[in-house]
């Protein structure tokens, strides 16, 4: 993977509020962890969330796909590892995947499909030209 292209990781321990009566993660806790990577990752691209409060320009969730490979359970160390996979012209893609500390068994893979929205009124923006620039190998060319 080229150098310039952003990665995050981020660690959670799996709680009680995490899992069902039986201890297994269940699905809204991973979409939990994998928005506090996304929001680290934003904020590696250049979207503070001080920044983004002020302009009121977010990143948007468009898509989600996520597979659910094995469970984590109560008491699980887990690494949730992100990355900018795609650029297009208005929207983005961003991939995760969580794993348990120390392991390598993939549990869950992600991808979300992002638009940058100004707010409040809703209206879709242009990415940012200087991401081609930056992030030219994901750059989808049309």
């Amino acid at each position: 993977m080229p150098e310039n292209i952003p990665t995050i990781e981020t660690r959670e321990e799996v709680m009680f509020f995490d899992t069902d009566i039986g201890g297994v993660v269940h699905n809204i806790a991973y979409l939990r962890m994998i928005e506090t990577a996304r929001t680290r990752l934003a904020a590696l691209m250049g979207m503070q969330l001080r920044e983004m409060a002020t302009t009121q320009i977010y990143p948007v969730v468009v898509r989600t796909e996520i597979d659910y490979r094995k469970p984590a359970t109560l008491g699980d160390h887990l690494i949730i590892s992100g990355r900018l996979e795609r650029l297009e012209r208005a929207r983005f893609w961003v991939a995760f995947e969580i794993r348990r500390m120390g392991e390598e068994t993939l549990l869950i893979t992600c991808r979300q499909s992002l638009a940058l929205v100004q707010m409040p009124q809703g209206r879709p923006l242009r990415l940012p030209e200087d991401w081609a620039e930056k992030y030219e190998t994901l750059f989808l060319k049309r």
